[in-house]
């Protein structure tokens, strides 16, 4: 079996698709962990050979449902087993609130108390996969000294195995997971137990690790009002109508994940509360069932509605689409979000986002309307106008109308363009206790809107608002973002005689796409210059920073400084500043009219030369250090010759960084690609090498490109 290994090259590591051979190692080493260390559930995870991926080969104590959405685990995944993989240690997780600070992915699925061990299976020089083991709740929350040798030896010991089994070519897979030996349905091991338990005034449930019923008491099928016969081998929330509820399946996960005894309250149509009990152990669940009669008596009276359908949005579905709300950004991002996850869910076929901005309301974002007027005349309301959309913002109160009579009724006097919907939801966007927005849900057909439908739009809306309030900050922010880049960075590069010039600039695709890359020409007398340069981070701070520097050095180039002199000049302005951040810069005074070139570099990538006959070198220049590190520093420089028709390629190290390749093998296809295509005009030029770069990576920093080429007429 192929590992991964320290050395440099590709990633290969044991095939977690390939059938199993021989005895069940990987389960025997599990379960021995697991009850070794008091555990009560766990998993194995293989990385793949293909790709840097971990999969679960098998799992133990828990149905593998429970941990369904990290079956396969990317290595730079923000998940235990990635970190212990990519550390090579191990990663304790103590408690319920550890888990959601660290991991709050795993924390939204699984809001229970549990400790978690997770440890690299791995020799000296190869990485097989991971293992993590889960305690209940009541663990103490550090891991004892000997737990870790438990474990560590114990992943130790697997870690050899595999690594015979690799020598031996005697590939190590997937294999049947551990639950636990099945039970007997119907039974509890003898008559005599079975007419004991039948006798007793409450019922008795079993369930498997899976929420099967594997066994149930007469007391039981009668209070659950289905026929033994019909229960067994059955979940409850499934076979029993009006126990279909997320809620509870998610106490049944609560009390296995914990191994805590959990309990609830449910209603039996029409109207007799029922309460459970879940008693757990590391092969299932008893479960105690009996009247809840302390709340029959406080709801005495009430009418309960028959059972209905089940709720539209399960827990599942609520879980994925906050995760998604927590990646949208903008708040186009919200609404396309909000039409592809929730619409859909709720059965709405349209929907309109509404915000306020100076006593007016303004359409964020819609879908799903034929007739954009229908939405336009939404667009600029005077909040003091009684609409359903005003209303619902001002107030903070949903509003829900079945029917297009009701809406007309309760708002006769609205202006509206039919939009060909029957049915409305109007829901209040409230984050940090105040409306940001309105979600407005549109039905083809009439729709009622039973009470626990209403609960679920509001739980939604609230998920909605979140999302909203932060996209409708970063817009702003972006909107500031960008009119600041602009303004700092040259509308349009001055001429120069003998020089022709073009420059690009694009931000890095995360962020606020602004930065602290900079570059200028100066049209200074007698001799022209050029400047490029980056300041450290991707914020306002740094461009703002970085406007201050550009200033600097236009004014000292334009008092005659040599360029040493502006270079020692800037940092030193960079120094004074106090702003604790440090930008590299690369200055190049021009003299086409003698065909040279004098530079003075700060830290800063090596400038591209291509000469008439197409050839292309890096030019190993002279420099000092960052600017804003030393105010002593000194910074000589280097004369280039500059024959007409030559290139410069100046650019900051987002053309040519990026994570996991290295710099000199990016400036080596920079180069040839320069060297093939720098005869063409200079903007095209410039074009091609942005082009060509982010095609080869994702922009994870800024990016400028600044040439300059020497013409003939001066």
């Amino acid at each position: 079996m192929v590992g991964v290994s320290d050395a440099p090259g590709p990633v290969q590591a044991p095939a977690a698709s390939r059938a199993p051979v021989g005895r069940p190692v990987l389960s025997l080493a599990l379960a021995a962990m697991v009850e070794d260390v008091g555990a009560h559930s766990g998993a194995v995870y293989l990385l793949r050979p293909d790709e840097p991926v971990l999969e679960m080969a098998v799992t133990a104590g828990l149905p593998r449902a429970f941990a369904a959405p990290w079956e396969r685990v990317g290595l730079s995944a923000p998940i235990p087993v990635a970190d212990a993989v990519r550390g090579r240690q191990v990663v304790w997780v103590g408690s319920e609130e550890e888990m959601a600070r660290r991991y709050p992915r795993i924390a939204v699925v699984l809001p229970f108390p549990f400790a978690l061990a997770a440890l690299p299976v791995a020799t000296a020089d190869r990485v097989y996969g991971a293992i993590f083991v889960t305690w209940p709740g009541a663990h103490p929350p550090e891991l004892s000294d000997w737990e870790h040798d438990v474990l560590t030896s114990g992943c130790e010991r697997l870690a050899m195995r595999m690594a015979r089994a690799d020598e031996e070519n005697r590939p190590l897979g997937p294999e049947p997971d551990v639950l636990g030996a099945p039970g007997v349905a119907g039974t509890l091991g003898s008559v005599e137990a079975v007419r004991l338990v039948a006798r007793l005034p409450y019922g008795l449930v079993s369930l498997d690790l899976h929420g099967r019923m594997s066994f149930v008491n007469p007391a039981a099928a009668e209070l659950l009002g289905r026929p033994v016969g019909e229960l067994l081998g059955t979940l409850p929330w499934v076979s029993v109508p009006w126990l279909n509820d997320p809620m509870y399946e998610d106490r049944y996960r609560a009390s296995l994940i914990s191994q805590q005894v959990v309990s609830f309250v449910a209603l039996r149509p029409p109207g007799e509360w029922l309460s459970f009990r879940l008693y757990p152990s590391t092969s299932g669940l008893s479960v105690r069932i009996s009247r809840a009669r302390a709340v029959a008596e406080m709801t005495a009276g009430r009418r309960y509605p028959g059972p209905g359908p089940s709720r539209l949005v399960s827990i599942s579905q609520v879980l994925s689409l906050a995760g998604a709300l927590t990646e949208a950004v903008g708040v186009q991002d919200v609404v396309q979000l909000v039409a592809d996850e929730v619409a859909p869910s709720v059965g709405s076929q349209a929907l309109v986002v509404l915000g306020s901005q100076g006593g007016r309301l303004h359409v964020l974002g819609h879908r799903g309307y034929q007739d954009p007027r229908a939405v336009a005349v939404l667009d600029g309301l005077p909040l003091s106008e009684r609409t359903p959309g005003t209303h619902v913002l001002t107030s903070g109160v949903p509003a829900f109308f079945d029917s297009r009579e009701q809406l007309e009724r309760l708002y006769p006097d609205r202006q509206e363009t039919p939009d060909g919907f029957a049915a409305w939801a109007y829901l209040p966007l409230i984050a940090s206790g105040r409306p940001v927005g309105t979600c407005v849900l549109a039905y083809a057909d009439r729709h009622v809107f039973p009470a626990d439908e209403r609960a679920v739009l509001n739980s939604l809306g609230g998920l909605i608002a979140q999302a909203l309030e932060r996209a409708l900050l970063y817009d702003a922010e972006h909107r500031l973002a960008q009119g600041l880049q602009e303004s700092l960075l040259p509308h349009s590069l001055a001429r120069l005689p003998g020089i022709e010039a073009a420059a690009r600039y694009l931000p890095a695709t995360q962020g606020m796409e602004i930065g602290g890359d900079f570059y200028d020409l100066v049209p200074a007398r007698p001799l022209a210059a050029a400047v490029i340069g980056d300041v450290q981070g991707h914020n306002v701070t740094a461009a703002a920073l970085m406007g201050q520097i550009r200033t600097g050095v236009r004014a000292y180039t334009t008092v005659g400084q040599a360029p040493e002199e502006v270079m020692g000049s800037t940092n030193r302005l960079l120094i004074d500043l106090g702003a604790e951040l440090f930008a590299s810069c690369l200055y190049l005074r021009l003299d086409p009219a003698r065909g040279r070139a004098v530079m003075a570099r700060a830290g800063h990538p090596p400038p591209l030369l291509r000469r008439p006959d197409g050839r292309v070198r890096v030019l190993d220049l002279a420099g000092g250090p960052l600017l804003g590190i030393d105010a002593a520093a000194v910074y000589p420089t280097t004369e280039v010759s500059l024959a007409p028709g030559s290139v410069l390629a100046l650019y900051t190290d987002g053309l040519v960084e990026s994570p996991g390749m290295d710099i000199e093998d990016s400036l080596i296809d920079l180069g040839a690609l320069f060297a093939e295509i720098g005869h063409q005009p200079l903007e095209q030029l410039a074009d091609e090498l942005v082009r060509h770069s982010v095609a080869a990576r994702e922009r994870v920093d800024d990016m400028a490109v600044l040439l300059l080429r020497a013409s003939d007429a001066v």
